[in-house]
């Protein structure tokens, strides 16, 4: 599903119904896993040990095919087609420093299941963690290596 913190609030309103969609659902019935990802906003700034790598690395060819449904999404100029792949390449690149690339494409995610199993947890509360988190993550790296 999309993710709350998209750019879009057509991606964003289909977040809240989804997520209103599941809250309704009995507990037996919720699904194991519930994953929103990253589609017009990315969401490579969320702390590493907080965001999800989906494997995305499926044949080339079969990606663009997928991506080229939403005609209207790449004609006319705008390669968002391309774009997503080169998103995916570059997160598998830049996803460990360190390592050879074990996959050609990642497309990242965030677990709101927590959203599900806490109904008293706002989507606001919920986004804000991440970017108090992400505050924390900077804030702390910056004053850890000052000069002054």
């Amino acid at each position: 599903m999309h993710n709350p913190m998209d750019k879009h609030d057509t991606h964003v309103a289909v977040f809240l119904r989804t997520l209103a969609a599941l809250r309704r659902l009995p507990k037996e019935s919720w699904p194991k896993s519930i994953y929103a990802c990253e589609v017009w906003r990315d969401l490579d700034w969320v702390c590493d040990e907080e965001k999800i790598a989906l494997k995305s690395d499926e044949p080339k060819e079969l990606a663009l095919s997928l991506l080229k449904v939403f005609d209207s999404q790449v004609s006319g100029g705008k390669r968002y087609d391309q774009a997503v792949l080169g998103r995916r390449l570059a997160h598998a690149t830049f996803s460990s420093s360190h390592r050879v690339d074990e996959v050609k494409g990642v497309t990242y995610a965030v677990d709101v299941r927590p959203l599900l199993e806490n109904p008293l947890l706002s989507v606001e509360e919920y986004v804000q963690g991440f970017i108090q988190r992400f505050n924390e993550h900077v804030t702390g790296t910056l004053k850890g290596l000052s000069i002054s």
